[in-house]
């Protein structure tokens, strides 16, 4: 929106040429987003607290945890509508990608924002039944894979195999469902991480910025033919939005790290795991987000494989799931943990962008 409105007039003033570059844009993104959660974040926060929109902590988790009880969830809602003011005055809204991030986005949070009230009104920490929860997201999942397809070109179908120039997968049938895959497991994979202070949204924060520069990379043709990375037309414009939600997200840890002073809520962590899974859907970076999100993927198989031990043996592999409980019962303090596994993730991060030199 602002965006169109300057670059309109650099024949009247040339320095605001500088507006086409998505670079540009990109840091005004980070800046606005950032900027506006510290702002209204206090406000935010007393307005959650006034609602009585507060965590309820299960009492079979770590008993450092039961002092966080009565601290305002739903914090997710300031992480949103930062995201997607930025991306509303700085990115270019005629771009379909654009849009099916914002939706993915809001739709996922709505989700969320659900199973939060629910979670609130019930005065416990069950929420959405698990059928409906995953149900919505199946919806949500769908229409986005469908929508992509329509939207991207004839290899919208295709898998890009990192490590590889040009080794491209065309999956057909089985898109769909790899796509309700990719979506769904990573928005539930930051729902899982998202167990003590800080861990979940300075680990959205690594991947994104691994994301943002594999986007950046694969929309700018003479970039990804240099670096002979699958060039995919229009999705550079998504750096863009990758930007609103790197500050969203450092904006949001200012107030979300230990002790927090707000949880995130579901409304925050299915929102964003979501819209880190539709990125990769359109980026056709669905592989390196298993690794960029390394971390979310091992919290994920040890809810899978703690679930699964005891119901086959009856006897626990882990002290407890998700994986960050583990470490917190082993005697690791809450602090050394988030530090520990945000390293662990940037090593990640790191890895995940190594893919486009061995190619």
């Amino acid at each position: 929106m602002l965006y169109r409105l300057l670059y309109s007039m650099h024949e009247l003033w040339s320095p605001l040429n500088v507006f086409r570059y998505i670079t540009f844009r990109s840091a005004l993104a980070v800046i606005t987003s950032l900027v506006l959660s510290l702002v209204i974040g206090p406000a935010v926060i007393r307005r959650l607290s006034k609602l009585s929109l507060t965590q309820k902590v299960r009492r079979d988790g770590p008993k450092t945890h039961l002092g966080k009880e009565g601290t305002p969830t739903s914090g997710g809602l300031l992480i949103i509508t930062s995201i997607l003011v930025s991306v509303i005055l700085w990115s270019d809204l005629k771009n379909t990608y654009i849009w099916l991030l914002m939706a993915s986005l809001t739709a996922f949070g709505a989700v969320g924002y659900l199973d939060d009230y629910l979670k609130i009104k019930r005065g416990d920490s069950t929420g959405l039944r698990a059928y409906y929860k995953i149900g919505f997201q199946v919806l949500i999942a769908l229409a986005i894979g469908v929508a992509a397809y329509n939207t991207g070109d004839t290899h919208s179908s295709v898998l890009s195999i990192p490590f590889f120039k040009k080794w491209l997968v065309d999956l057909g049938c089985f898109y769909l469902p790899f796509v309700l895959l990719v979506i769904i497991g990573s928005s539930n994979a930051v729902n899982l991480t998202d167990g003590i202070d800080g861990l979940a949204i300075g680990l959205v924060a690594i991947a994104t910025v691994a994301n943002g520069l594999l986007i950046y990379i694969g929309g700018n043709i003479k970039f990804a033919q240099y670096l002979q990375v699958f060039y995919l037309p229009g999705t550079g414009e998504l750096t863009v939005f990758c930007g609103a939600m790197l500050g969203a997200s450092l904006g949001f840890l200012w107030f979300n790290s230990y002790p927090a002073e707000v949880f995130m809520g579901d409304v925050g962590s299915l929102s964003l795991g979501g819209t880190l899974g539709t990125l990769a859907v359109i980026s056709k970076q669905e592989i390196v987000l298993a690794v960029v999100g390394g971390i979310f993927v091992a919290e994920t198989f040890s809810v899978i494989i703690q679930v699964a031990s005891f119901k086959l043996t009856g006897r626990r592999v882990f002290l407890m799931a998700p994986l960050h409980h583990h470490f917190e019962l082993k005697g690791w303090p809450e602090s050394k943990v988030i530090v520990r596994f945000w390293i662990v993730g940037i090593l990640l991060a790191l890895v995940s962008l190594a893919t486009l030199k061995v190619r």
